[in-house]
């Protein structure tokens, strides 16, 4: 077998068309993780009454298992929950409606939430807790005390394992495949079918997922840049 450079420039240009689903796959993942992961840092650091196990038994069964499993309890258990709660109250929307990558979204958020909470939680516990008895010296309440002096904080100290965990979603989103749902690495296994090209095929899907990992580096770097320089006392 010989390395065919020009299919993976083939290859590479085909690609392209699927980055957007990638990214959406990542970007919603993230974000919904985000907030999941904030809430159930919270929950754990206050040991909310009732809460507080739940939060603590989610991010244990889901950092102990891993992320295809999620997706695929996911994709196999929300159309019977669906289709059930559908029969009980009568609706006419069934899972059929569901398209397939909503089960990548809800799954990849839940999986993110639980990761992102360590990693709010540990930024949480990073600022000094005299800063909120200072705020509250001055009147303020606990919750605009997290908004204003500690979630800044928190999120600076927190950018680079943000970041990690933003790659890591990036990366885990190629498990997409498994519910139909085509994204880079899929694509890649198509374009390779029609002549089993597949070795130059993921080549350029690694190209792609390699430049996308700089991207977030870079970005993560600037903004990193433009946080020590307010620390400073910069201004830009």
């Amino acid at each position: 077998m010989k390395l065919d450079p020009s299919f993976i420039w083939t290859a590479f240009v085909q690609l392209l068309g699927v980055i957007p689903t990638t990214l959406y796959i990542t970007l919603v993942s993230v974000l919904v993780g985000f907030v999941i992961g904030t809430v159930v840092a919270l929950i754990r650091i206050y040991k909310v009454p009732v809460l507080y196990p739940i939060a603590l038994g989610y991010v244990t069964f889901i950092r102990g298992t891993p992320m295809l499993t999620h997706l695929l309890l996911i994709y196999f258990g929300l159309p019977i929950l669906v289709d059930g709660l559908a029969t009980y109250f009568g609706w006419g929307f069934s899972s059929v409606s569901i398209p397939m990558i909503g089960f990548a979204y809800i799954s990849f958020s839940i999986t993110a939430g639980a990761y992102m909470s360590e990693v709010v939680r540990s930024g949480l516990l990073a600022v000094d807790r005299g800063q909120i008895e200072a705020a509250h010296s001055v009147g303020m309440t606990t919750p605009q005390a997290l908004r204003r002096i500690v979630f800044p904080q928190a999120l600076a100290a927190s950018l680079p394992n943000l970041s990690n965990s933003v790659i890591g979603m990036l990366h885990g989103s190629t498990l997409a495949f498994t519910v139909s749902v085509v994204d880079i690495n899929a694509k890649a296994q198509i374009v390779a079918s029609t002549n089993w090209k597949f070795f130059e095929a993921y080549l350029a899907a690694a190209a792609i997922f390699w430049g996308l990992t700089v991207l977030i580096e870079r970005l993560t770097s600037l903004i990193e840049k433009r946080i020590n320089l307010y620390n400073r006392g910069g201004v830009v």
